[in-house]
């Protein structure tokens, strides 16, 4: 189990240096944002999993299911709101971006 574990930790930890790495190479903040919160849930779930796993003697398991918890609800709140105030700032999308959703939504309410 403990081989296991350590494998996951692993696992997840490449998934964190991939997010990472995403957050460099992006064109823009709202793709890096994208990049780091899809990564950071994954990579730190897959960590936290991990630990679990390798190291089941401690009792922490409940602990770890909350902190999983934790992550899911508020990394994809956080970067939604983050992005939602950095539209709202008027930093511009990359101009390889196709759509803006919110530009869109912010036509509609003006029109009503």
């Amino acid at each position: 189990m403990e081989l296991a574990g350590s494998i996951i930790t692993l696992i997840g930890s490449i998934v964190l240096f991939l997010g990472a790495l995403g957050i460099v190479r992006m064109p823009d903040v709202y793709n890096r944002m994208q990049a780091g919160t899809k990564a950071t849930t994954l990579g730190t779930i897959l960590f936290l999993v991990g630990i679990s796993l390798g190291h089941s003697e401690c009792g922490c398991f409940g602990k770890i299911i909350l902190l999983i918890i934790f992550v899911l609800v508020t990394n994809p709140v956080s970067s939604n709101a983050l992005a939602r105030a950095a539209h709202s700032a008027g930093i511009k999308l990359t101009d390889r971006s196709v759509k803006d959703d919110l530009k869109n939504d912010k036509e509609m309410g003006e029109e009503k």
